[in-house]
């Protein structure tokens, strides 16, 4: 009953965090003009690949680490002193590099800076209650996060700078943090803390901040990159479209975190791949299911979603929608290859994510933003078949011990 109640309080955490951004992205398109959610989105996706990074530092090498006892807890007081320290350094840098820089772009990233510390704290807290498997703490503080995010951003009307609109965001993580502070502190008391062994070469979180980088940010950078040398709406239309699929993303997040753990208990490896190929299957037509529901939203219901954006994000709908259903398939095919050979996804990822990258870039030559939403779906698809590929591969060579598959190559919680 205590395992499945923390299971529980995982996958609400997960929802309540994926719902937390959802709404902030809502809330800026209803309350900011296109082209200031254009740069509200382009701060946003900068946070997005900070976040990423930090969670790949310190955050996975961390839920890796079993039982409660005192290196554990101490290993957790660590990877949250040292994300504050780190976002501290980073975001004082960001806000004086962005301070002597015009424009409102500059001013937003500069607010981006002054908040860092809040933002990526509250998250390496979570990632610590996971890890002293208490994630109904988590539960409880994201949740006060959701509600002080939807207030503060509730209080503004249209029109409101982007950079307004960060520090509100940004600052509304502070009472949460505070909690979830004082409820690890609590928790870890007495247990010793230790910065210099996440700075050693060789530090796990080296691996999985690469892995980051070539499975995530190449993309969301260049995306950044293409507006601007291009056209600077392609960030705030490419964001709006994807945010209507949030609630993807939480399906994704909960089958790669919690997949491998119910997976593993099927014996028989066949019936395992079978199993994932039917879990990438039944994400998939959600997908579909649920593209094809936000194609038939009235226009005045879309508008109440995203404000003016609405209109760009509409006309991107197929490509995203497509694109998501890739996405579910190679999701799976990746949970397929970890359990057979952990070895085998950093090379897919570094490969396919220049692919994306490379099909992005030419699909926006070709037809501009709507030729960069059908990139990112060849991409996915590429990646998609040969992961399955790859999987078929392995699954015809000869029987291995399973002993070199141990909690370290399955992918962590986010």
């Amino acid at each position: 009953m205590r395992a499945r109640w923390a299971v529980l309080s995982s996958v609400a955490d997960q929802g309540v965090a994926a719902l937390t951004n959802i709404l902030v992205l809502v809330a800026a398109a209803r309350l900011s003009t296109v082209a200031d959610f254009a740069r509200f989105s382009a701060v946003y996706l900068v946070f997005t690949v900070l976040l990423g990074v930090s969670g790949a530092y310190t955050g996975q090498p961390l839920v890796l680490k079993r039982g409660g006892g005192t290196e554990t807890r101490g290993a957790c007081r660590s990877a949250v002193a040292f994300t504050l320290l780190a976002a501290a350094a980073l975001g004082a840098l960001l806000a004086a590099v962005c301070f002597l820089v015009p424009g409102d772009t500059a001013r937003a990233l500069m607010m981006l800076g002054l908040v860092l510390p809040a933002v990526l704290g509250q998250d390496a807290v979570r990632y610590a209650f996971s890890t002293l498997q208490q994630p109904h703490l988590a539960l409880l503080s994201d949740l006060l996060r959701l509600a002080c995010v939807l207030g503060a951003l509730g209080t503004q009307v249209y029109g409101a700078s982007p950079a307004r609109l960060i520090a509100l965001w940004g600052l509304s993580a502070l009472p949460a943090l505070l909690l979830s502070a004082a409820l690890l502190h609590r928790a870890t008391t007495g247990a010793p803390m230790a910065l210099r062994p996440l700075l050693r070469r060789g530090h796990l979180g080296q691996r999985f901040t690469v892995e980051f980088g070539v499975g995530n940010a190449t993309s969301q950078l260049s995306v950044l990159g293409l507006s601007a040398v291009g056209n600077p709406l392609l960030v705030g239309a490419l964001r709006g479209a994807t945010t209507l699929f949030g609630p993807l993303n939480v399906l994704f997040t909960s089958a790669t975190s919690f997949g491998p753990p119910l997976l593993g208990r099927i014996t028989d490896e066949r019936r395992r791949v079978r199993a994932t190929a039917a879990l990438a299957a039944v994400l998939a037509a959600t997908a579909a299911l649920w593209a094809t529901a936000l194609a038939l939203l009235p226009d005045r219901a879309g508008r109440q979603l995203l404000g003016d954006t609405w209109s760009v994000a509409a006309a991107l709908l197929p490509a995203t929608g497509s694109q998501y259903a890739a996405m579910a398939v190679g999701t799976c095919g990746l949970l397929a290859l970890r359990m057979l050979d952990p070895r085998t996804t950093l090379a897919i990822q570094v490969v396919f994510s220049l692919t994306a990258v490379a099909f992005l870039a030419g699909g926006y030559v070709l037809g501009g933003v709507q030729g960069a939403a059908w990139g990112l779906f060849l991409g996915s698809l590429c990646k998609a078949v040969v992961t399955w590929i790859r999987v078929s591969r392995l699954r015809r060579r000869p029987a291995a011990p399973r002993e070199g598959v141990t909690a370290d190559a399955l992918p962590a919680a986010p």
